[in-house]
C-alpha cells in the first residue's frame, strides 16, 4: 500500500469518541481517531513496511503516527531515524509507545535509552524510560546488565519526585517492570518501590490512574508471572 491509500482507510475509520478520548491524552488535531484494533487491521494489509512507516510518522497525524510502530522494521531503522521521531513524538502514546516499543525491539535500545533519560525534553526523557522497560520485557535476562539497571533504579529512587509529569509515569513503569521481569531484582523493586510510594502524575483530567507499583508487582507475583517474557514490544 502507498501513503495516499493508508492515509484513506485510516480517515474511513475514524471514530468521533475515540477522537474525543484521545484528545483529552494529549494527541492534538489534525487526526482521524482510529481505534487500536482498526490499526492492525491495516498492519495485516501493509505487514512490515521501513519505508511507509517513516512516511506515516512523517505526516504528524497521530493515527498515522502510532501505526508507523506497529508496522515499521526493528532490524532496518536507524538511530538517527529513531532520534527524529522521539523529538517528534508530541504526546505520551506516541513517546511511550510508539517510539519506545519500536527503539526496545532495534539494536539500539540501551544505546538511546540511557541517551534519551539525559534529555530536557519531557516527552524525550519519558520515551527513555520507557524504552528501556519495554526492553526489560522482551530480553532474556542473560543477556540484561543488571548492574545498569541497579544504577537506574537507583536513579529513579533519587529523582522521581523531582521529575517531570509524564517522565514520573515511566519511571514508576521501571520499577515495576524490574520487579516483574528480573527475578533477581524483585525484592529490591518491591522495597524501592514501597520507599517511592505513590506516584502522583497529571492525568489531563481523565479518570486514568498510576499504578501503585507495590501492589502491581505483587499482583505479577501471586499470578505466577514474575520473570515471563513477552513476545515482542509493540502492540
Amino acid at each position: 500500500m502507498e501513503l495516499k491509500e493508508v492515509m484513506k482507510e485510516l480517515e474511513a475509520m475514524a471514530n468521533e469518541n475515540t477522537k474525543k478520548t484521545l484528545l483529552r491524552h494529549g494527541a492534538q488535531l489534525p487526526f482521524f481517531g482510529v481505534k487500536v484494533g482498526d490499526l492492525k487491521k491495516i498492519v495485516k494489509k501493509t505487514k512490515t513496511n521501513h519505508q511507509l512507516s517513516l512516511k506515516l510518522y512523517q505526516t504528524g497525524n497521530s493515527d498515522a503516527m502510532y501505526l508507523a510502530g506497529l508496522i515499521g522494521d526493528p532490524a532496518k531503522i536507524t538511530k538517527e531515524e529513531l532520534r527524529e521521531w522521539a523529538h517528534g513524538a508530541y504526546w505520551y502514546m506516541i513517546a511511550d509507545y510508539t517510539v519506545a516499543a519500536l527503539a526496545a525491539e532495534s539494536p539500539y535500545a540501551i544505546e538511546l535509552g540511557t541517551e534519551w533519560i539525559d534529555s530536557d525534553h519531557e516527552m524525550i526523557q519519558s520515551a527513555g524510560w520507557s524504552t528501556l522497560n519495554h526492553l526489560l520485557s522482551i530480553a532474556p535476562n542473560e543477556s540484561i546488565d543488571l548492574q545498569l539497571i541497579e544504577q537506574l533504579m537507583d536513579r529513579v529512587l533519587h529523582h522521581i519526585d523531582s521529575a517531570k509529569n509524564r517522565v514520573k509515569y515511566a519511571m514508576n513503569n521501571f520499577i515495576i517492570g524490574c520487579g516483574s521481569f528480573l527475578p533477581s531484582l524483585h525484592d529490591k523493586a518491591i522495597d524501592y518501590a514501597n520507599k517511592i510510594g505513590k506516584v502522583e502524575v497529571q492525568m489531563c483530567g481523565t479518570a486514568c490512574k498510576v499504578p501503585f507499583a507495590p501492589d502491581y508487582i505483587e499482583k505479577v507475583k501471586s499470578s505466577g508471572r514474575i520473570g515471563k517474557k513477552r513476545k515482542a514490544a509493540r502492540c
